[in-house]
């Protein structure tokens, strides 16, 4: 996502609408009404379901910030606008949404859930754009991406990256289908993802990656 102000504004209205619509049907819920059309994954989840994710995403970022220092490519990670972090945050609930809401095949059998959590963790990593940059020519907005150009950056930091994304994602199919959140409620996926992305953000912010 481009860090131009109206876009990350834009970015977090669509969030806070979202997570509205969630907080409704979450209510719904609770009180015993039944609605077939609500938003996936819009249940109650227990204490410990939330810690999991929560945990466990933080440890993630943990191997990550070790594997960069090991590898000697932490010097190569991008800067962050300081007010970037908001679009971050927000990532925890749209990004969720799309992902382990509605891109997963559910209700047909253990088989085909594992292999739909890790192709769209395949797609979840790879559209993040550390393997390849789209370049457009001069005076071409950034969402006429047809007239864009492939620029592949086949680093082994991208490579990392990449597959540190990949990692995350199938955690957070974790968080939502795994034996310790039986609701198979999306909110713990949703602080888990919210939570690794402020911590990429402090971790740049300590490393002097993050622009004010």
């Amino acid at each position: 996502m481009p860090e131009n102000p109206i876009m990350i504004l834009l970015y977090v209205g669509i969030a806070a609408y979202v997570g509205n619509m969630y907080w409704g049907d979450y209510k719904a819920q609770k009180d015993g009404e039944v609605n077939e059309s609500a938003m996936p994954g819009a249940f109650r989840a227990s204490v410990p379901a939330f810690l999991i994710a929560t945990i466990g995403a933080l440890l993630i970022l943990a191997v990550e910030t070790g594997g960069e220092i090991a590898l000697g490519v932490a010097s190569e990670q991008s800067e962050m606008v300081w007010y970037f972090v908001f679009a971050i945050v927000a990532a925890g609930i749209v990004e969720e949404v799309i992902f382990r809401g509605f891109l997963v095949v559910d209700k047909k059998g253990t088989a085909a859930l594992v292999a739909s959590c890790v192709g769209f963790s395949l797609l979840f990593a790879v559209i993040h754009f550390h393997l390849f940059s789209l370049e457009f020519p001069d005076e071409v907005p950034w969402w006429q991406f047809w007239s864009a150009e492939v620029e592949w950056t086949l680093t082994s930091k991208a490579w990392f990256t990449t597959s540190i994304l990949f990692a995350n994602s199938l955690w957070f199919y974790a968080c939502r289908f795994g034996p310790w959140n039986r609701t198979r409620s999306i909110f713990p996926c949703m602080l888990a993802h919210a939570a690794s992305n402020l911590g990429v953000f402090v971790v740049k912010l300590a490393q002097g990656y993050v622009i004010f």
